[in-house]
């Protein structure tokens, strides 16, 4: 219970019921300079709307330049989410097994999403979100492997019956370019600006690119699919090797995870049925060519972060078609006529050998396009998950398709491997992260 009894000369006194007594001199608080200063201050409240707007201005742009805690500049917000963008977005198109990809993210978008959903119009629009996402990742992984399943199935009856990996190679990115010459004409996919600057910046990755491609192509028309694809999942094992001869380091569990990939591989290859020299090295070096490719992007497209990956896609395959073509003529161009007429005998009907050739370069454009789709939706740790599982299920639908037998050392080498792939994903996704965070912080 607090008591006041004021009087011009005697002081204030609060007292307490603990009876405790806090005196202070009453005179004080009629201080005429006191006085004065509270009508100064009374005043200000009593100026013309005009001076309190110019007032309201001033602090204003006091908050935008100090940011906390009297607002944000938009200007500023934008600038750092467009620098984090392209530098989140230009690490994951070249640190991720299938080469390029893109993703997107913005702070400010999820600060409203985060607004919308307190607010009651909000959280009707915040229960369907959820289910609309994921069905929309269901579909796009769905195309994903449905797509590389189609293009190693067509891919493999097309070498089967004509075996020159050089032509499938070359016609495969004829398509993709055509593909993504009329998404740019049609302004379906936005045209990157091309400079001169730029497309030097491109041979390099193009070329291994190139050197990759045909390689893969090489071991599918030697080997089983089954087991090109056993051989390509040890392609950690080489980005970790070339890496650190560049001067990376990786912390202890990056390569203990890559141990049960050279296991596997190793175990698969001695017990493969349709094991060949040719289609073990045309796997090792497609490896080589793309891990060399995105580590090389890496370094030489610094400077254009603006390009996604779809598009800087779309102008490697122009790029290294080039490079393949006049190749591809030089090694088997003399043959082809001759090996024509061989396939349409053994297919039978010449549209179904064009059906085979032209859906295996359709699918193989598309499954790519389809994997930096499901990236924008998607972390880097779920899309090595989901690469990883996709490897499987390209491997058991081959097998099912075409018969291969499998023995169980072998199947069981297979199984480590992806394995040990899987394991490598976890790691350096997890380890790829933890920047990201702390940049954020």
């Amino acid at each position: 219970m607090h008591t006041l009894n004021l009087t011009q000369s005697s002081p204030v006194t609060f007292s307490k019921s603990t009876n405790h007594r806090y005196s202070i001199n009453a005179s004080s608080l009629l201080n005429p300079n006191l006085i004065s200063r509270t009508h100064n201050q009374t005043a200000l409240f009593n100026k013309p709307s005009t001076q309190i707007g110019a007032l309201t201005t001033k602090v204003s742009n006091f908050g935008q330049i100090h940011g906390y805690p009297f607002g944000r500049s938009s200007r500023s917000t934008s600038q750092i989410h467009d620098s984090g963008f392209r530098r989140d977005h230009f690490d994951r198109i070249h640190e991720n097994q299938s080469g390029f990809c893109s993703k997107s993210g913005s702070f400010i978008t999820k600060a409203a999403a985060s607004e919308s959903e307190s607010s009651p119009e909000g959280d009707a629009s915040a229960v369907s979100k959820p289910k609309s996402k994921t069905l929309q990742l269901a579909l796009v992984f769905g195309l994903w492997y449905f797509q590389n399943v189609v293009f190693n199935i067509y891919n493999k009856k097309a070498l089967n019956v004509f075996p020159f990996p050089w032509f499938l190679a070359s016609f495969q990115l004829f398509v993709g370019s055509i593909w993504m010459l009329i998404l740019w004409s049609l302004k379906l996919q936005p045209c990157p600006k091309i400079s001169k600057p730029f497309i030097i910046a491109l041979l390099g990755p193009a070329l291994f690119h190139t050197i990759g491609h045909i390689s893969a192509c090489v071991s599918f028309s030697k080997v089983a699919v089954s087991f090109t694809h056993v051989i390509k999942s040890s392609e950690p094992v080489f980005s970790v090797v070339f890496s650190s001869f560049l001067g990376d380091t990786y912390p202890l569990k990056v390569w203990l995870s890559i141990l049960p990939i050279v296991l596997g591989c190793s175990l698969a290859a001695v017990t493969e049925v349709s094991f060949n020299f040719q289609g073990l090295w045309g796997a090792l070096i497609s490896n080589v060519g793309f891990v060399l490719r995105n580590i090389y992007s890496k370094r030489s497209l610094q400077n254009f972060k603006e390009v996604d990956g779809l598009n800087l896609y779309g102008w490697i395959s122009i790029i290294s078609l080039f490079y393949l073509f006049p190749v591809a003529v030089v090694i088997e161009g003399s043959q082809w006529i001759q090996g024509y007429h061989k396939a349409i005998e053994a297919v039978g009907k010449s549209s179904t050998f064009y059906i085979w050739v032209l859906l295996s370069g359709v699918f193989y454009h598309l499954y790519n396009q389809s994997s930096y789709q499901a990236l924008d939706e998607i972390s880097p740790l779920t899309f090595s998950v989901g690469n990883t599982m996709k490897r499987v299920v390209v491997i058991i639908s081959t097998v099912l398709v075409f018969g291969n037998p499998v023995r169980p050392l072998n199947a069981l080498g297979s199984a480590i491997a992806i394995f040990g792939t899987f394991l490598y994903s976890q790691v350096t996704a997890k380890r790829a992260k933890k920047p990201e965070v702390e940049k954020q912080n």
